[in-house]
């Protein structure tokens, strides 16, 4: 009869209650989304309940000035009024992580959008990770099968990889998404939707959370009319789930979509507290989010796990040169470019595979599979450096033999290329694809 409350009764005794006086402070001034605080010294990050008549609106400290402390809103800025009780909650920069999350999809905060429970979290994770030293990384000597077959015989990617998916809008990111995740070989996958659209977020959960896979997945969704520090904090929730995970020596796949949307949000939050914006209307700390998040991924030398990580960078105006683009570059071992010519040419999924790259390939792929690889980069690009001229007709065949063989087999290679989204391919039977395609050329 007392089983149900058991483990209740086990969650009370782990518990440590406060019995320190219960502090607050008081409203002054609101300046759009940026709160002014008096009376209440707490630590950056702390979340805070603001009273307004029968309810309370969640607020986030993101710094100090002249003696307030500086919050911003998790929510609208409706009920707000001068002198409201403002009280800090939970305990600062510590984030909401454990099994519980497994199957589940919830939102910046750690609470859930699926219409389940309330979950029970059993664990707490610091929101910015545990700093380890660089040789604590292990190398990453694994191949991780993507089960898109161009990506696993040409850009042959590695376990505990970080991976960067870079196009402009509507080209086909969140479709090579879907395709990953849903061929990918991972003990857990951890997805953050970050700062995208509600419907993308609904679809996800309908087509992913089912069936076996369910219960080794977690979603953190946070659409884009949330606020901008709930942005930053769900990406951070997402990549502290998967360092729990990866602590357990598990293998795991974190899908962050998208990388810019988190830039993006670290931006409207560092222009609100006054810090200029350097590199396209980018304040450095802007750009820095972005770095501290890519690098919690890798492998662990400590537990054996890892956490390959597969994040989308949105180029605006399809500028590869765009800060949030050439930032991920630097700092990413590899990425995947998506071209809006060859999506407009009906090649799906629309990979460049010219400019696309996989640092750790030569590492964890053997030479004869390196050689064809190379082989068919250089057909792609000679044949796309000549296009022109072979639609006009202006090219006289027998003039540049690796033109000729590249017109030659254009069709197969753009074959090889594409493929269905619900179709997955594995790792030995892309790479058996790419010998019978190549081998015989050789």
């Amino acid at each position: 009869m007392l089983s149900p409350a058991i483990p209740m009764l086990g969650r009370f005794a782990e518990a440590h209650p406060d019995f320190s006086p219960r502090r607050f402070g008081l409203l002054s001034a609101c300046d759009g989304g940026l709160l002014e605080v008096s009376g209440l010294s707490v630590p950056i990050g702390t979340q805070c309940r603001i009273a307004h008549g029968a309810g309370s609106l969640a607020a986030e400290v993101i710094g100090f000035r002249n003696g307030n402390t500086l919050m911003m809103l998790l929510g609208d800025t409706v009920l707000l009024r001068p002198g409201s009780r403002v009280r800090p909650e939970g305990r600062p920069g510590m984030l909401p992580v454990g099994e519980a999350f497994l199957g589940r999809a919830v939102d910046g905060e750690g609470k859930p959008i699926d219409g389940g429970p309330a979950i029970e979290a059993s664990r707490e994770w610091p929101s910015g990770g545990i700093r380890a030293g660089a040789l604590d990384r292990s190398p990453v000597r694994l191949a991780f099968d993507t089960g898109v077959r161009a990506l696993n015989a040409l850009t042959t990617f590695g376990v505990g990889q970080r991976i960067g998916v870079m196009a402009g809008s509507g080209v086909g990111k969140s479709v090579l998404l879907d395709m990953i995740a849903h061929g990918a070989e991972a003990e857990i996958v951890i997805v953050g939707l970050i700062g995208e659209r509600a419907r993308e977020v609904s679809d996800f959960v309908e087509r992913h959370m089912h069936g076996s896979k369910r219960e080794r997945s977690v979603v953190v969704a946070v659409p884009a009319d949330h606020a901008p520090n709930l942005r930053i904090r769900g990406a951070m929730l997402a990549t502290s789930m998967a360092e729990y995970f990866r602590a357990k020596g598990k293998r795991v796949l974190l899908i962050m979509d998208s990388l810019t949307r988190v830039a993006h949000a670290g931006r409207e939050i560092a222009l609100l507290l006054g810090e200029p914006g350097t590199a396209r209307g980018y304040p450095p700390s802007a750009l820095a989010t972005i770095t501290k998040l890519v690098e919690r991924a890798g492998n662990s030398a400590a537990s054996g796990g890892s956490i390959t990580g597969l994040y989308t960078v949105l180029a605006d105006g399809d500028n590869q040169d765009d800060p949030v683009v050439d930032t991920a570059r630097s700092i990413l071992d590899g990425h995947i470019v998506l071209s809006r010519d060859l999506a407009q040419r009906g090649q799906y999924p629309a990979i460049d595979i010219a400019a696309s790259l996989s640092r750790v390939m030569s590492d964890i792929t053997a030479q004869d599979h390196q050689q064809l690889a190379r082989q068919f980069r250089a057909l792609v690009a000679t044949y796309e450096a000549n296009r022109d001229l072979v639609l006009m007709g202006a090219y006289r065949n027998g003039t540049d033999p690796q033109l000729d063989r590249a017109i030659t087999m254009h069709d197969a290679l753009s074959g090889f290329l594409s493929q269905s989204q619900r179709e997955v391919i594995a790792m030995d039977a892309s790479i058996a694809a790419l010998t019978r395609l190549l081998g015989h050329e050789g």
